[in-house]
């Protein structure tokens, strides 16, 4: 069992936990994620890790309500513990293997939109860690859906913040905000680091492809079952087939084919679509061999 010793609400159906695991805190680099699972019935959940203390031994994770399994996690309090808890997962973030005399010649420019922001704060936080400040957008549909606020702006070298409904900072999308700092204030950034939902990454790509600014993308909002049997994550990144939890998260995102995945994650919520996905992918529809049950 993996203790709950922090559980606390960010913003509506947003929810912040702190919870005991020692090995994924000793071993776990920025761009990771876990899998949690509260209890014998429950929803194998992938998570990006938030945040990590290796003393305490203890993972900070971030997530959205958005069906019965994430439901049943918001009730859990501190004192309560997940049956489950895998990790760490995927591939770390590129920069953690750069050179770092290397790294801090480079200006990065972080976006995250929503529950993105818990991924990109660990990075932010590593880049402070080592000397090297980058700036960061925050984008929200709201100032009430704003979240971890504080905790980025003690690690940003700047932060911009944006709401949709400009009750907050800068009225507009991220991309607004973006070519203001770019196109108005001559701001350069040799890379940008977007985080959050697909349709937001997607638009943030074309704009950094047209200002010629090499982009990274985390596509952890597709992952399901995060060990690439599922077959939920495929996506095309380039001209080549990739899946998210076992290649990524993180791509380029000025390769990945954005409407293709977002078409895709429509069809996977249904029992035929994903009869109709695995039909016509063949043993190239989950990220195993094709040929061990991963789709029984």
């Amino acid at each position: 069992m993996y203790p709950i010793t922090k559980a606390e609400k960010l913003a509506d159906k947003i929810f912040l936990m702190d919870v005991v695991a020692p090995r994924i805190a000793k071993h776990c680099e920025p761009g990771q994620f876990i899998i949690a699972k509260t209890d014998e019935v429950g929803e194998r959940i992938p998570l990006t890790i938030c945040d990590y203390d290796r003393e305490a031994g203890t993972i900070t994770i971030v997530f959205q309500i958005v069906g019965a399994s994430t439901e049943r996690m918001s009730h859990l309090q501190a004192g309560d513990a997940f049956q489950d808890f895998v990790g760490p997962l995927g591939c770390p973030s590129e920069f953690v293997k750069e050179d770092l005399e290397e790294l801090k010649k480079k200006k990065y420019l972080f976006v995250a939109g929503g529950v993105g922001t818990a991924p990109v704060y660990p990075q932010v936080k590593w880049l402070k860690e080592h000397g090297i400040d980058a700036d960061v957008i925050m984008g929200a549909k709201t100032h009430d859906m704003l979240i971890l606020e504080e905790e980025m702006r003690s690690v940003a070298g700047n932060l911009y913040v944006a709401t949709d409904d400009g009750s907050y900072g800068f009225k507009g999308m991220v991309t607004g905000l973006i070519e203001e700092l770019v196109k108005e204030k001559g701001n350069h950034y040799d890379v940008c680091v977007a985080i959050g939902p697909m349709i937001m990454m997607k638009f943030v790509c074309l704009l950094t492809k047209q200002l010629e600014i090499p982009t990274i993308v985390s596509l952890n909002p597709i992952m399901v079952d995060g060990t690439g049997m599922c077959g939920a994550c495929r996506v095309t990144v380039g001209n080549e087939v990739k899946f998210a939890c076992v290649d990524g998260p993180e791509f380029d995102g000025h390769l990945v084919n954005f409407d293709e995945a977002m078409k895709r994650q429509q069809m996977y919520r249904t029992e035929e679509g994903r009869a109709m996905l695995k039909l016509q992918e063949g043993d190239t529809h989950h990220g195993g061999c094709g040929h061990c049950g991963g789709d029984n």
